[in-house]
């Protein structure tokens, strides 16, 4: 791994290019690059807007999302600036390329904030590349006019390997492909790196691990945070800032970017796309319920009601729910890149065995240590070398038994004891498969 790369010319691949590589990024809080020229042009014309917010946890959290859009709002009093809220709790860039149509597209946003770069700090930057490129490229095809903006976010785990004044891996492989797209980007954490470092800050107030990456709990408020000291709490978990601190520090350096962000760029179809960057980039993606006429499907399963105690909660995200019981077995067969489940893992997740073209099969297990609760989640289903291939994948549900309570957090256990019923059930639930190609009948 290198430092401080230089940057790439727009549609442009360096010599030597090497899509598994990572050259660190001086850091540096925004690059206007292309700017947002449609969308700064609808709202100067007084017509409405749609912002999409795509990302995780933290946007998903009553924070950066709900200040930034109050104001543009407030910025274009006149016009009607609409929200959609399209983050999930604890997944990255892989999901969002595969959820983009359903959760974005739909909606036809004039821009569409992307946050991945917390999410996406363990993966392998060929694996970044693919689903980043695919989300850019799968937006600008269906809708050429959607601005796109980058925002990167960071967490105090991440503060290491940002000395001296670099950004974090992720956020770096993001940058290559926001110069090759000429995307405009901000990072949220330059003056939160240097508050940290002179002492006027603390990124992690509270001894307390993370206990949750999803849901309204996360919605925190520093006012009860006792700090002698005078320090800024960004964060109880280090991750996730307090509505009123770390997110107020985020939407400032929104503020001071977007200036030059709207003198950039000018108005026009993102039309005329450069070759991808990564030839097998995740552009083309097809949604698949397990209902579908290709989908074969025997023992215990059913398609469940929208008023499901578990599922239910989930149908802003997809549009039915199944589940399965020991003994189902679920087969299709695809040609393309790969294919995932979207799946619901929880207090009930059970274990499942995967089969590729008939080869000894791999345990997913729908478990894990945050499991005190049910969300949302994607369940790999394999790669293809050969995109050309017809690849056959087996899906059993099994009733091998789990502890659950050993794997839960020592934190969480508590909640198994005073609950063990909620844990009984070993349950397969999903909602779809998604494939990076197309499916075979």
């Amino acid at each position: 791994m290198s430092l401080c790369a230089t940057t790439i010319e727009p549609g442009k691949l360096p010599e030597g290019f090497n899509p598994e590589k990572i050259e660190q990024r001086k850091l540096v809080e925004s690059f206007p690059r292309g700017g947002l020229p449609n969308f700064y042009a609808k709202l100067e014309a007084g017509q409405d807007v749609t912002i999409a917010y795509f990302g995780g946890s933290i946007t998903a959290q009553n924070g950066y999302r709900v200040h930034s859009q109050k104001f543009f709002q407030e910025q274009y009093p006149n016009v009607k600036v609409n929200a959609v809220h399209a983050a999930i709790g604890g997944t990255g860039s892989n999901l969002g390329a595969y959820r983009l149509e359903h959760d974005v597209l739909k909606y036809k946003p004039d821009l569409v904030f992307v946050e991945f770069a917390v999410n996406d700090s363990g993966t392998p930057p060929l694996g970044i590349r693919r689903s980043m490129e695919g989300i850019v490229r799968h937006i600008w095809r269906d809708l050429p006019n959607c601005d796109i903006l980058f925002v990167y976010t960071l967490t105090a785990s991440q503060l290491p390997q940002m000395q001296p004044d670099v950004m974090q891996r992720s956020a770096s492989v993001m940058e290559e492909i926001a110069d090759y797209y000429s995307i405009p980007t901000i990072h949220m954490g330059v003056e939160i790196v240097e508050l940290e470092r002179s002492g006027k800050l603390i990124m992690k107030a509270s001894n307390e691990g993370m206990t949750r990456v999803s849901g309204k709990e996360l919605n925190l408020s520093a006012d009860n945070f006792v700090n002698a000291d005078g320090k800024i709490p960004f964060a109880r978990d280090g991750v996730h800032p307090y509505e009123n601190t770390g997110h107020i520090l985020y939407m400032e350096a929104i503020k001071r970017s977007l200036p030059a962000i709207k003198a950039a760029g000018q108005k026009g179809p993102h039309a005329n796309l450069p070759k991808p960057m990564v030839a097998d980039c995740w552009e083309k993606v097809v949604t698949i319920p397990f209902d579908h006429p290709a989908v074969h499907i025997t023992g215990p399963w059913r398609k469940d009601a929208h008023d499901d105690p578990v599922t239910r909660h989930f149908l802003n995200r997809c549009d039915d729910f199944f589940s399965f019981d020991n003994g189902a077995e679920i087969t299709f067969k695809y040609k393309g890149v790969n294919a995932a489940a979207y799946n619901i893992i929880g207090p009930q997740g059970g274990v499942v065995e995967v089969s590729i073209d008939g080869a000894k099969p791999y345990v997913s297990r729908q478990f894990d240590p945050y499991c005190t609760y049910h969300r949302l989640a994607t369940m790999w289903l394999g790669n293809s070398t050969d995109p050309e291939k017809i690849r056959t994948i087996t899906i059993k549900v099994t009733d091998q038994p789990i502890d659950k309570r050993a794997i839960l957090f020592d934190h969480n256990k508590p909640d198994f004891d005073k609950n063990p019923a909620k844990y009984e059930k070993l349950r397969f639930f999903a909602g779809c498969i998604f494939i990076v190609g197309e499916i075979v009948e």
